[in-house]
């Protein structure tokens, strides 16, 4: 949850961290006071931000990124995690097929033969 006073610096090194420990799911939203016995929300956090958060978060190598002002921490997580990852099988498993059919198409290497 964002707008809690955290700085920049701050969230981008806690995703690094996360990284570093294998973590592959990440959802970053907006912290929304429940009630007033509660801790007020320090900043509201603009979508142009939390759209920098997911691309950041995206190029360290989160398999999934839910970030946005309505994300909750279950944000449907499961369901777009395991989407992404079919879809990144999928992905290898055809340039795996790509490969092999040009390696196909060349033909084997020239053997050399003394007679």
């Amino acid at each position: 949850m964002l707008g809690c006073g955290e700085e920049k610096d701050e969230v981008i090194a806690a995703m690094r961290e996360l990284r570093a420990h294998g973590v592959d799911v990440l959802t970053l939203g907006q912290y929304m006071r429940p009630t007033k016995k509660h801790m007020a929300v320090s900043e509201f956090v603009t979508p142009a931000a939390f759209e920098a958060y997911q691309k950041a978060a995206e190029q360290m190598g989160f398999l999934y990124v839910a970030s946005g002002p309505m994300v909750r921490s279950s944000y449907r997580a499961g369901e777009f995690y395991l989407k992404n990852v079919l879809n990144q099988r999928k992905e290898a498993a055809a340039a795996s097929a790509v490969e092999a059919a040009a390696d196909v198409a060349t033909g084997p290497e020239p053997v050399a033969v003394q007679l």
